[in-house]
């Protein structure tokens, strides 16, 4: 189990590290992130490298039996780096140039950019790949967090050299952008720009393609990396450390060129909620690369400093949110970052170590959670625990949030309330692709899939056919990969797997909003009444069963929730986007029928259970304490659990068969 944080040696005095070592191994810390931001002091001229320093740092971490996951500084140009060569500077759409000061102020295009990058990455890898100390490279840092798009000369000369290898002719761009609407037919690649600032909308298809290549250049400024580094000779594990579900990136696609997956993840002490968005987020990494442990890169010991209010974690809520991770996946814990930095952006950013020092209340539980952790016993990679899959599709998060659309929707919210209502319920849930494998899986959910891929579809129905439970929620299956409406209307492809087809769609008005109008959609059905929202749309059965009608407004009457049986499975649509309360009798509806049980039942609704192999984690996040009888073994008191009091961020680890 890997304990640490970035360790930024280079904002103190040398004379300061021997006690930074000294305080890591009191902590128990056994790795720390280097280098992140070092790029100017590695490289302090073009051709003029300074790696005495890191030589000195490595040795006295390694000398302290503290481990190196060395960063490759490329996240933050120098100075004289965009001195020299403007043209690294992104722009925005408005043509405003994103000027040196901050971070991350580099075009991803830009071949000087990547010039300059690849040079101090050779130097590194040259110098570092054989050291001891060194276990993991971890390449620039959380791409596109600051930066979502360029606009720049360098972008458009790439994107355009991306449009040209992905159609090979300006014609079947045309065709597939749709570019008779409008006027837009282009002659030749040099007449595409990126979607800069325009009178009105953009058209979707070149929207669509941005964010594709928007991601793609972040990707290959990586792969890039990666290569350097595997030509030298290094054998660690490489990473870049992701940022939960960040739409400008299609993680889907990046994991599979990552040895491991590491997360940055901040959940708010302000929202007492918000241990749900951290389930999350860590169920989403787990997925991305099933069976491979992954790492908490960054996480914060208490306040942060970049919200509009920082409220400090209460005391355990640390811990907690830590062995959440745990329970999900995680093999390392760390924290951004080590010692609290004394000038800059993050100075009132909470620290391993903080500002007044070892006498805190953060030190005292930095202490107290290394000591665990290094007590842990071994766990098990998470393997098949969840008997349920949500779909989570980022070109359908592209196409879904396009303009001009019935209603307005946020994708990661809707995708979130699923969670949080299977979460409410302790139920494991895994995230996965529509196309791939889910025979593993007895229900999946699929809410909002409006870009649907005919290798989605396809997967979504041999799931069905084979015995699965499958939930397709409101406004999908209705464009192709290019943004464009298939023959013969919605529905096409999933049509006969639910029995049904869609006629209109019917967009709600927003409760508060001014106007006549529906604002929700009620629905009834032998489960239980179920609120809709934004939507509310106009099906017919075929085939499917009709379980929940409309209760009022303008389809009042008409069918809302049905259900078809296809082989030995079953696939259900519902025609509009509950609320958090519907979505949670619809899904206990579904899990009954499906036969799925939680990880523990019973528990209180602050309580969180989660298993990992035959390790179940359960976590109070609740500010009071809740009396349980928990089943198994105690793994921290080697007994048996029975009756216990979990006190407000409390956690129990049991053994269960």
């Amino acid at each position: 189990m890997h304990y640490g944080g970035d360790y930024n040696p280079e904002q103190w005095p040398e004379d300061i590290w021997p006690e930074d070592v000294a305080r890591m191994r009191e902590a128990g810390v056994t790795m720390v992130s280097l280098g992140i931001f070092a790029w100017s002091k590695l490289q302090p001229a073009e051709g003029e490298f300074d790696f005495g320093w890191l030589d000195r740092i490595i040795d006295l971490l390694h000398e302290g039996g503290i481990a190196v996951d060395l960063a490759t500084a490329t996240a933050s140009p120098p100075p004289w780096a965009t001195s020299t060569y403007p043209e690294m500077l992104p722009q925005d759409e408005n043509g405003s140039v994103y000027w040196p000061g901050s971070r991350q102020q580099f075009a991803p295009s830009s071949p000087g950019y990547r010039r300059l990058a690849g040079e101090l990455v050779s130097r590194l890898v040259e110098r570092y790949h054989e050291h001891p100390a060194v276990v993991m490279w971890h390449v620039n840092n959380e791409y596109g967090c600051h930066l979502n798009a360029d606009y720049s000369d360098a972008a458009r000369d790439a994107f355009r050299v991306w449009l040209a290898d992905k159609y090979g002719t300006v014609d079947a761009l045309n065709e597939a952008w749709g570019t008779a609407f409008w006027s837009q037919l282009y002659g030749s690649f040099a007449e595409i720009f990126p979607p800069r600032k325009a009178p009105y909308s953009h058209n979707p298809a070149q929207l669509l393609d941005f964010h594709r290549f928007t991601s793609d250049a972040l990707f290959e400024c990586y792969l890039m990396e990666k290569r350097i580094i595997r030509a030298a000779g290094a054998t660690q594990p490489i990473t870049t450390n992701f940022m939960g579900a960040f739409k400008p990136a299609d993680y889907w696609r990046w994991a599979a060129e990552m040895d491991v997956i590491t997360d940055d993840c901040y959940p708010d002490p302000n929202d007492p909620q918000s241990f749900r968005a951290g389930a999350f987020q860590r169920d989403l990494m787990r997925s991305l690369k099933p069976g491979v442990p992954w790492l908490l890169m960054e996480q914060s010991s208490n306040a942060l400093s970049w919200r509009p209010t920082n409220a400090p974690k209460s005391p355990g809520q640390m811990r907690a949110l830590s062995m959440q991770a745990i329970a999900r996946g995680a093999d390392g814990i760390l924290f951004f970052q080590w010692r609290q930095s004394r000038s800059g952006s993050e100075k009132f950013h909470s620290a391993m170590l903080p500002h007044a020092g070892t006498r805190t209340r953060t030190w005292r539980e930095i202490v107290a959670l290394g000591d665990e952790l290094a007590g842990l016993p071994a766990l098990p990679a998470s393997s098949q625990e969840a008997r349920v899959a949500i779909v989570l599709d980022w070109e359908n998060w592209w196409a879904l949030e396009n303009p001009d659309h019935p209603v307005v929707l946020d994708y990661l919210s809707l995708v979130q309330n699923w969670h949080f209502a299977l979460h409410q319920q302790n139920v494991q849930v895994d995230f996965v692709r529509a196309s791939a494998d889910l025979s593993g899986y007895q229900l999946v959910i699929a809410p909002q899939l409006y870009l649907l891929r005919a290798d989605g579809a396809a997967g979504l129905t041999a799931f069905v056919e084979g015995g699965g439970h499958l939930l397709v929620t409101a406004f999908s299956d209705l464009v192709d990969e290019d943004e464009r409406f298939r023959p013969e209307g919605y529905l096409t492809q999933l049509g006969p797997l639910l029995g049904i087809w869609l006629e209109d769609f019917g967009a709600l008005v927003a409760p508060g909003a001014a106007g006549a109008g529906q604002s929700t959609a009620p629905l009834g059905s032998p489960l239980g009444s179920v609120t809709g929202t934004f939507l509310a749309e106009e099906i017919h059965p075929i085939e499917a069963v009709v379980l929940g009608e409309f209760t009022a407004g303008r389809l009042d009457g008409r069918p809302a929730f049905t259900r078809n049986d296809v082989g030995a499975g079953r696939a259900y649509y519902l025609a509009t986007i509950p609320d958090a309360a519907g979505a949670v009798t619809i899904t206990a509806h579904l899990l009954a029928e499906a036969g799925i049980e939680p990880v523990l039942p019973g528990l209180p609704i602050t309580v969180e259970a989660a298993r990992r192999g035959d390790v179940v984690t359960v976590i109070n996040h609740g500010d009071t304490p809740v009396d349980l009888v928990l089943p198994g073994t105690d793994l921290q008191r080697d007994a048996p659990a029975g009756a216990v009091t979990l006190a407000p961020f409390d956690v129990r680890l049991l053994r269960l068969p």
